[in-house]
């Protein structure tokens, strides 16, 4: 996907942890990618936990995070409540990529990632991952959080006035915001709506058929390597 007509395009999404492809996708297309967790926190959601391939089928990674009840708390000051959660997480990805192509490639990448992250916030933690990951995929977009702005009243509002101040007339976000973007207010204000299109991506050589596409990206990397652009939307 090209600009259009060069314009200055943003990313926004809530930060997710070890997120799949498509995430990585966006950050790529976007000339500036801003990781929106000022909002509330929603439980058994992407924000802590992805999925992986194992032999006997798929399996949850989840931080385990103290959030009980209604939960109110802004994805921001969500916290973990098991600190061994990295360890076990690295035992799984071991257990069951290990055989991958290019695991050896990596290991020592993740490893140290995981065994000596220090991190007790669960943005921080999926922020560590999110720049470790864009940088063995080579992408340079900047990537900036929501606390650095203004942020105003009104959910479409916020996401204009954000839009405004990054000085960007492209937004871009995933196929799911058509449920709750004010298109009009957004034409009103000068501003382009893209949804990201998720279909048509190529299968890769992936452990433990049948193939599935909604997984972390941990799988591509590990399965094709310096390869795995090759398999996404946006390189």
């Amino acid at each position: 996907m090209q600009s259009e007509n060069k314009k200055r395009r943003l990313g926004i999404i809530q930060s997710n942890y070890i997120p799949w492809k498509g995430y990585f996708d966006i950050i790529n297309i976007s000339d500036e990618f801003l990781i929106y967790d000022h909002v509330q926190y929603s439980k058994n959601t992407w924000r802590n936990r992805n999925k992986i391939k194992t032999p006997t089928g798929l399996q949850w990674l989840t931080i385990p995070v103290e959030c009980k009840g209604k939960c109110d708390q802004r994805i921001r000051d969500i916290v973990v409540s098991d600190p061994k959660w990295n360890v076990k997480h690295w035992k799984s990805l071991v257990a069951n990529y290990s055989k991958s192509k290019y695991f050896s490639l990596y290991k020592d990448i993740f490893e140290s990632l995981y065994l000596d992250m220090d991190e007790n916030h669960l943005s921080l933690i999926n922020y560590k991952f999110i720049l470790t990951i864009c940088d063995i995929l080579g992408i340079k977009t900047r990537i900036t959080w929501d606390s650095e702005y203004e942020l105003i009243e009104g959910k479409n509002r916020k996401l204009t006035h954000l839009c405004h101040q990054l000085g960007t007339e492209l937004y871009l976000t995933g196929p799911t915001a058509k449920g709750y973007l004010d298109e009009e207010l957004f034409r009103n204000e000068g501003i382009t709506i893209e949804y990201m299109d998720y279909s048509g991506y190529p299968e890769y050589n992936q452990l433990y058929p049948p193939f599935v596409h909604e997984v972390s990206i941990m799988d591509l990397i590990f399965s094709e390597g310096p390869d795995a652009t090759k398999f996404m939307k946006s390189f």
